[in-house]
């Protein structure tokens, strides 16, 4: 049964019944990842369910991509871990909310465009080495609490439990997807160890998970310059990496779904909820790409799916806390090897030989300082300037520049790509000054003048002649290079000539 919906600010057509199932199918597979994710960062497993319950509910409702499903994620786990461990979970949730503000702040400003500048070896090596530290994590669970690795029995028993967990997840889509694998994956283990008395860790062993509503809490920390410092860098790292992936899922989506998101009111709506996240004791996050994935495979594609997910997971943590804390470590391990398993790029492995050297270096360095230095959004931006410099050094060697000498004894340079900072040496390179005629026209119909760097290549070049007694002339300029010209009257004069025949290109 289909009909429209008006919720708040739009209006779209709802199949309630693919929404509502596939609303309580997210909100199941939401409570392991979300008690693994607050694990890993070292913090109660109720963080990461209250994290999830807020950020999926705000961003469903007022995000810019219905379908798409928000909570707690391994991205801000791993940024968040040191801080928790350092000064605890107060600043946490200070950072979070100050985390918030800053993506508010990034959708007022429309920075949601920037996106379109991460070339795709840098989101390859993101995501590789997300998936490589959620992968590395999970090591944590084959050592007893001295730090030492498992042996013997213990040993033989996660591993054979972990194992299970990871062929049901993979194995069970390929004969019905008629249910949740990951949720199946627990069920089967949880079955297993409960029937046959194993002893295992469960959650429980690690931190009760029994919860009501999310209580309101402002976060106890010294409002003071000497603390802002402190959370000031996580919140920044964290409200860039929440971004990156959020809009990154959102583009997957927007792809698979042949429609088109809102990137800054995504980015709005991740602000709120983060800050709200904070002040209900959450631990923060930003968009899910798995979970998002089974929302859109499970065929839906409005905001009910999400406000459904995220009502059911309060409910799971306000009355199934008693058996949500006897589900055995191993099974949130193996899941959690999964999602870094899926999370990896692999197409990256196959066409690795066939990228561009400059390409692969690129990912490669992403997916390095991502796993050794735990900051992802550090990682993006190293990626996006190292390919802008490659990019800026190719175009460089590009400029060219062909010469002859008229009828009237005038030489002329016809100059060929972009003249900017990287190629002014280059291009200083083509004139022969001493030897040129009295007159000399340097011709841009297939160039463009791009930055001050290039006024300055012009204005020495005009000096070199000017100082031998020759009359040098531009020619062919879009109108944009005539108004940098204009804007730099004080340090360069040149005489730009006109051609009346001549249509300048506006692009």
């Amino acid at each position: 049964m289909k009909k429209y919906i008006n919720i708040f600010d739009f209006k779209q057509k709802v199949d309630f019944k693919t929404e509502i199932l596939s609303g309580i199918t997210v909100a199941l597979a939401l409570i392991p990842e979300a008690v693994a994710f607050a694990l890993i960062a070292g913090l109660s497993p109720l963080t990461g369910l209250y994290a999830a319950f807020v950020m999926g509910l705000v961003t469903s409702i007022f995000g810019g991509r219905p379908g798409m499903i928000s909570g707690a994620t391994g991205a801000v786990a791993v940024v968040i871990v040191t801080l928790a461990k350092t000064h605890g979970v107060e600043y946490v949730f200070a950072t979070v909310v100050l985390a918030g503000a800053i993506q508010i702040l990034a959708g007022v400003l429309k920075l949601g465009k920037l996106m379109r500048l991460v070339p795709h070896p840098v989101i390859f090596g993101f995501v590789n080495g997300l998936a490589i530290i959620i992968f590395m994590s999970q090591l944590n669970q084959f050592k007893d609490p001295t730090g030492d690795w498992l042996m013997g029995e213990a040993l033989y028993i996660i591993l054979g439990l972990v194992l299970l967990t990871m062929i049901i997840i993979y194995g069970l889509p390929k004969l019905t997807k008629a249910v949740p694998a990951s949720l199946t994956a627990i069920i089967v283990v949880f079955g297993i160890v409960a029937f046959f008395g194993i002893d295992t860790k469960t959650v429980g062993d690690i931190a009760s998970i029994q919860g009501g509503f999310p209580p309101f809490h402002f976060p106890i920390v010294p409002l003071n310059f000497e603390n802002l410092v402190v959370i000031l860098p996580y919140a920044a790292i964290i409200a860039g990496v929440g971004l990156i992936e959020s809009l990154l899922t959102l583009n997957i989506i927007d792809e698979i779904t042949e429609t088109r998101g809102k990137g800054n009111k995504e980015a709005i709506a991740q602000g709120a909820a983060n800050i709200l996240s904070g002040l209900f004791s959450g631990m923060g996050g930003c968009a899910m790409i798995g979970q998002s994935l089974i929302n859109i495979s499970s065929g839906a594609r409005a905001r009910l799916s999400g406000i459904v997910a995220a009502v059911m997971l309060l409910v799971f943590i306000m009355f199934g806390a008693n058996l949500i804390e006897k589900l055995p470590m191993a099974a949130l391990t193996g899941l959690m090897m999964m999602v870094a398993i899926g999370t990896f790029e692999w197409a990256s492995l196959k066409i690795f030989t066939k990228m561009p050297k400059s390409d692969i270096f690129v990912m490669v360095l992403v997916t390095l300082v991502t796993v050794f230095l735990h900051n992802l959004a550090l990682a993006v931006i190293i990626g996006v300037i190292i390919a802008a410099l490659v990019f800026a050094w190719d175009n460089a060697k590009r400029i060219r520049a062909r010469k002859h000498i008229d009828e009237n004894g005038v030489k002329h340079y016809e100059i060929y790509g972009p003249l900017f900072f990287g190629s002014v040496t280059v291009f200083n390179e083509k004139f022969d000054v001493l030897n040129d005629p009295d007159e000399v026209i340097i011709d841009f119909a297939e160039s463009r003048v791009a930055d001050m760097s290039a006024i300055e290549a012009l204005n020495k070049i005009t000096e070199r002649y000017l100082k031998v007694g020759k009359k040098i002339h531009l020619k062919h300029l879009s109108p944009d290079c005539k108004k940098l010209l204009k804007n730099a009257e004080s340090i360069i004069d040149v005489n730009v000539l006109e051609d009346p025949k001549y249509k300048v290109a506006l692009n």
